[in-house]
């Protein structure tokens, strides 16, 4: 469900459409079936976007976080860092990046085994993406 009509009563810079989600997951695992209602605010007005179009928009937008950021957040602990002075935490994300990029081609069964075998190799990293040891 998609409504513009509650927007005027938000203190939400930008906001143009509220959005009201209905999930259902099973788990894989067990069967067990999981339902839950959450909202969400865009800025996209209702002539550009309607419940249609912003459906696989909030569905490419939740791939992008468990592909990405729930390796940050899961394998890599980046929210348990201790690391948060300045530009410091960019910069390790910067870093973290080209891994999270050579995951799908690293011949390894988890995402968690290549972390630990680039880490213990980071020569083989580096080959991956084409920089060689000189001697």
């Amino acid at each position: 469900m998609v409504s513009a009509a509650v927007v005027g009563s938000l203190a939400w810079p930008g906001a143009a459409q509220v959005v009201r989600i209905r999930r259902r997951r099973v788990h894989t695992g067990t069967g067990a079936v999981q339902e839950e209602v959450t909202a969400g605010v865009t800025s996209l007005p209702p002539e550009r976007a309607a419940a249609a179009r912003l459906l696989p928009i909030i569905r490419r937008h939740w791939h992008i976080e468990h592909r990405c950021h729930w390796v940050r957040d899961v394998t890599d602990g980046e929210d348990h860092s201790p690391v948060r002075v300045g530009r410091i935490p960019q910069v390790m994300a910067a870093l973290g990046n080209p891994v999270i990029g050579l995951l799908p081609a690293s011949g390894t069964a988890g995402s968690a085994r290549a972390h630990r075998r680039y880490a213990a190799h980071p020569w083989a990293a580096r080959a991956r993406i084409g920089l060689h040891r000189e001697n």
